[in-house]
């Protein structure tokens, strides 16, 4: 797994620990995962806010790598898209990681990375696709009714998930380009 370790520290960064925020959709949450998620993945709808607050590193490993990582196909992303996508997935769904990915890297937008956006995945230069990556992202973020609570962290993550996937291109080759610089406009 790639640079699965790496991304999932990330991650962990930014999801922090036991959330209860009344305009968080999501509801419950610890270190990320949702009661809801929670309760799927165990297949036990009994479970509850508690148990929750008491769940292990390895099922939280599992919990990303199965519903995360596994569908983004981040190991077979380049190093830094894997990160921004993986980060993306947890933060608002595979789907739209996919979907933000896949404009990135001009393939098809379907939500469903196959054969096809891999290919465009590996076409592209990771550092330009990186920072385009995150324009989008944010780009989503404001549409959101609840950027008015989450925008700054939303956007202060973006950010950090660049900066984290420029250091991961830049382990895997000499790198001298434009990774990781501020290339939105206001805030």
């Amino acid at each position: 797994m790639k640079n699965f370790r790496e991304s999932l520290e990330h991650v962990l960064s930014h999801e922090g620990g036991w959330s209860n925020h009344p305009a968080d959709p999501g509801g419950a949450t610890n270190r990320g995962i949702t009661l809801a998620t929670y309760r799927e993945h165990t297949g036990n709808g009994m479970l509850s806010s508690e148990d929750l607050r008491k769940i292990t590193d390895a099922e939280v490993e599992e919990i990303y790598r199965d519903r995360y990582w596994d569908p983004i196909r981040g190991n077979q992303l380049p190093a830094g898209l894997d990160l921004v996508t993986f980060d993306m997935a947890v933060n608002a769904g595979p789907k739209r990681a996919a979907r933000i990915l896949q404009a990135t890297v001009r393939a098809t937008v379907d939500g469903i990375i196959g054969p096809k956006t891999l290919e465009a995945a590996h076409f592209v230069d990771s550092e330009e696709a990186v920072n385009e990556y995150e324009d989008r992202r944010i780009s989503f973020y404001r549409r959101l009714w609840h950027w008015k609570f989450f925008g700054r962290g939303w956007k202060r993550r973006a950010k950090a998930a660049t900066a984290n996937a420029c250091r991961l291109i830049r382990k895997n080759r000499d790198s001298s380009g434009q990774c990781g610089e501020d290339t939105t406009n206001g805030s």
